[in-house]
């Protein structure tokens, strides 16, 4: 399969130029121009553009590779999956939930709260301007989520999407007979490899942990999108972290 990469060099509704240093030149650049307006009407107009350009690979004939500055890339990801009439199996790897809502985020961060916006939970202001139909919950595994606000993790006790706490075990999940979505945020990576993150977490598997997991992972069905969260190059002047997202990567759709 033809992978189409394409690079949303924003976090959140901020530019981040850092990240357009990984781009080569058959790459996609999602970068429109971001009118006034508040976070959320910015952070709409970015995912739409990007669920656009995804809806238009797919139909290509060619498979999605999103990078992003942030996790709510993955609801233009999956917006444009459902575009072009693609139903698949979502697997979150993060170490965190992504799956507060205003009522459970101690911060407020909207960049905490992805997931739960994907399965109908919390604010829609985003996925409703974006054309997201809620997601089903039963179709999502959560894996790793080392770090949980309180109400975040009362909150996914509560639901049905199935939360594998060890990555090495995602692998052995029934999944059903549908292609695979995978969304990775870079900060699963142990921090002692990654450490260029916002959000660090301790703990967490190492490169070649997750490596191992996404080999096998491509192995048990299609996958027929990729979306990554990534790094923060102005914490990465090294480009160590870079390098071991990017390598991660690369053993998931099968370019090592």
């Amino acid at each position: 399969m033809i992978d189409q990469f394409i690079l949303t060099p924003l976090f959140l509704d901020e530019p981040l130029p850092g990240l357009e240093t990984i781009a080569e030149p058959d790459w996609i650049i999602n970068k429109p121009t971001l009118l006034n307006g508040d976070k959320q009407t910015r952070i709409t107009a970015v995912n739409r553009e990007l669920a656009n350009v995804v809806a238009e690979t797919i139909s290509a004939g060619k498979r999605p590779v999103s990078i992003a500055g942030d996790c709510l890339g993955a609801i233009g990801v999956l917006t444009g999956l459902q575009r072009a009439g693609v139903n698949p199996f979502l697997v979150w790897f993060d170490a965190h939930g992504d799956f507060n809502t205003w009522e459970t985020s101690p911060s407020g961060f909207l960049g905490g709260m992805p997931l739960a916006m994907i399965v109908g939970r919390g604010d829609q202001r985003i996925p409703r301007g974006v054309g997201l139909a809620p997601f089903p919950e039963s179709r999502v595994l959560l894996t790793d989520a080392r770090d949980l606000d309180p109400g975040e993790r009362i909150s996914l006790q509560r639901s049905a999407v199935i939360h594998c706490p060890d990555p090495n075990r995602v692998v052995g999940h029934a999944f059903p007979d549908s292609p695979l979505y995978i969304h990775v945020d870079t900060d699963i990576i142990s921090p002692v490899e990654a450490p260029a993150m916002n959000y660090p977490a301790p703990g967490g598997p190492s490169v070649i942990e997750l490596k191992a997991v996404f080999r096998q992972l491509a192995m048990l069905a299609p996958i027929v999108a990729v979306s990554v969260s990534s790094w923060n190059p102005e914490l990465d002047p090294s480009r160590r972290t870079e390098k071991a997202s990017l390598d991660a990567l690369d053993a998931l759709i099968g370019s090592e």
